[in-house]
C-alpha cells in the first residue's frame, strides 16, 4: 500500500473524521487553510493568550453584529454565566427561560443563587411564548432569558415591551442564531446582554468558545473582571502600563478564551454569510421534500425574521408520539444519518427533578413537542448528494409510520 495513503486513512480513523458516504453527523465544523494560516501566526507570536486577537475577535463581533461592546470567553456556558452576573442576578431572584434548550442556559441561574422559571414555548415556534413569560413574572424576576431555538429570533418586540414595562434585562441566548435576524437587526442589537457559542457543531467555531455582547459599558467592565478571577487588570494591560500592580475587585472566574482560539474565530468570521446562505439552501430542499406530508408538522418561520438554522427541526404530527419518534431516529441512525434530539425540557433532566421541583413543572407545548421532535444534519459542507440521501431516507422512515 501506498505508505501517504496508508498515512491518511490512520490520520482520518484516529481523528473520527466522519466519510460523509458512511455516517453524516447532525453538525460538522468546517476548516480551511485560511483558518490553518490564522491559527498558525497565533502560535508563532509572542502572546498566547491575553493578547491582541483576543480584542481583535471582540471588535470584529461588534462590528458584525452592530452592538458596541462585546467581551470573548471560554466557551458558551462561561458567556452565560458572565451574562446573568453583569445582570445583577443573585440569591432570591428569578429568572425566566424557556424550557427547549441545553442546561446551561438555565444552570447559569443556578450558579448565582438565583431561580430559573420555565416560561411555555409557543406551538408553532417552539420560541418562548411572551404571554406565558408575562404569566410568569412575579416581584421577584429580574430577567429574561430568549432563547434563539434552532436559529430562528424569538419575538423581541414583545419581549422588550415587557421588559421595559416591568423592569426586567432581556438576555438573548444567541448560541444558534448567529448571523439571524430580526427586522433588519441581529438579535444582539436588541436585548441588553445577548450570548454566543462558538463550540465545532455552531455556525463558527473556536475550538470551544463565547462571547457576551451588551450595550453598557458599565456591564462590559464587569465581565472582564468577571472572565479574569474578578482582577481589575490582566497581565496584557499590566504590561502595557508598565505594572505589576492589580486587585481582585470581585469573585470572578477563569474564563479567558486564547488568542489562537480568537485567530480561528476571527478567520471563521470572514466567511460565516456564505455559509448562512448555504445552510438556508439546504433548509429549503428539506422544506420541499418535506412539504405536505401529512405525517408531519413543521415549524413555522416568520417573514420578518432571518433564520439561521443552526438546526433543521423535523416534528411529526401530533398523532405520533415519543415511539414512533424513536422508530424513525432509529432507522435513520441504522442508515448512518446522525440525527439527533433537541432537547429534552430542562425541567425533566434529573437533578432538576431532586433538586429544584421540576417534577412540579408542566409547560404542555414544550412536552409535547419534546416527543416529536428530531434534528437532521445540518452544516455549511453538507453536499447536495448528502443532502438528498438524507431526504431518503427519511422519506423511507416515515413510510413505516402508520
Amino acid at each position: 500500500m501506498n505508505c501517504e495513503l496508508w498515512y491518511v486513512g490512520a490520520l482520518r480513523k484516529a481523528c473520527s473524521v466522519p466519510d460523509e458516504m458512511d455516517f453524516i453527523p447532525y453538525g460538522r465544523q468546517s476548516i480551511d487553510r485560511d483558518d490553518e494560516a490564522a491559527v498558525l501566526d497565533a502560535l508563532r507570536s509572542p502572546l498566547l493568550t491575553t493578547g491582541p486577537r483576543v480584542a481583535q475577535f471582540e471588535q470584529d463581533m461588534c462590528q458584525y453584529l452592530g452592538v458596541p461592546f462585546a467581551v470573548a470567553v471560554s466557551n458558551g456556558t462561561a458567556a452565560l454565566h458572565c451574562a446573568v452576573h453583569a445582570a445583577g442576578i443573585g440569591k432570591g431572584d428569578e429568572v425566566i427561560l424557556s424550557p427547549l434548550t441545553f442546561a446551561a442556559s438555565a444552570n447559569c441561574v443556578l450558579y448565582l443563587g438565583a431561580t430559573p422559571v420555565f416560561a411555555d414555548v409557543l406551538a408553532d415556534t417552539l420560541l418562548i411564548a411572551p404571554v406565558d413569560v408575562e404569566k410568569k413574572i412575579t416581584s421577584r424576576t429580574r430577567a429574561i432569558i430568549a432563547v434563539d431555538y434552532a436559529g430562528q429570533p424569538c419575538d423581541y418586540t414583545a419581549l422588550r415591551e415587557l421588559c421595559n414595562r416591568y423592569h426586567l434585562v432581556l438576555i438573548a441566548d444567541c448560541a444558534h442564531s448567529l448571523g439571524a435576524t430580526y427586522g433588519d437587526r441581529s438579535c444582539a442589537f436588541h436585548a441588553d446582554l445577548a450570548t454566543y457559542s462558538f463550540h465545532p457543531v455552531k455556525h463558527i467555531t473556536s475550538g470551544e468558545g463565547g462571547l457576551v455582547t451588551t450595550h453598557r459599558k458599565e456591564w462590559a467592565d464587569a465581565m472582564r473582571r468577571f472572565r479574569n478571577h474578578g482582577i481589575d487588570a490582566d497581565h496584557a494591560q499590566r504590561s502595557r502600563e508598565g505594572t505589576w500592580r492589580y486587585t481582585m475587585k470581585t469573585l470572578g472566574y477563569n474564563y479567558r478564551i486564547t488568542d489562537i482560539q480568537c485567530a480561528l474565530a476571527s478567520s471563521q468570521l470572514k466567511k460565516i454569510d456564505g455559509w448562512l446562505e448555504r445552510r438556508q439552501q439546504i433548509a429549503k430542499q428539506y422544506d420541499a421534500a418535506f412539504a405536505g406530508d401529512h405525517r408531519l408538522d413543521p415549524l413555522y418561520v416568520h417573514e420578518n425574521r432571518t433564520h439561521a438554522y443552526h438546526l433543521y427541526v423535523l416534528r411529526l404530527a401530533e398523532q405520533y408520539g415519543a415511539n414512533a419518534r424513536q422508530q424513525l431516529f432509529d432507522f435513520l441512525r441504522s442508515r448512518r444519518i446522525g440525527v439527533n434530539v433537541h432537547y429534552i425540557p430542562v425541567y425533566q433532566h434529573d437533578y432538576y427533578v431532586q433538586h429544584h421541583n421540576g417534577g412540579y413543572v408542566h409547560c404542555p407545548n414544550t412536552e409535547s413537542a419534546c416527543e416529536r421532535i428530531m434534528s437532521l444534519p445540518m452544516f455549511n459542507s453538507l453536499s447536495d448528494d448528502a443532502v438528498a440521501r438524507v431526504i431518503a431516507a427519511v422519506q423511507q422512515g416515515l413510510s413505516d409510520l402508520p
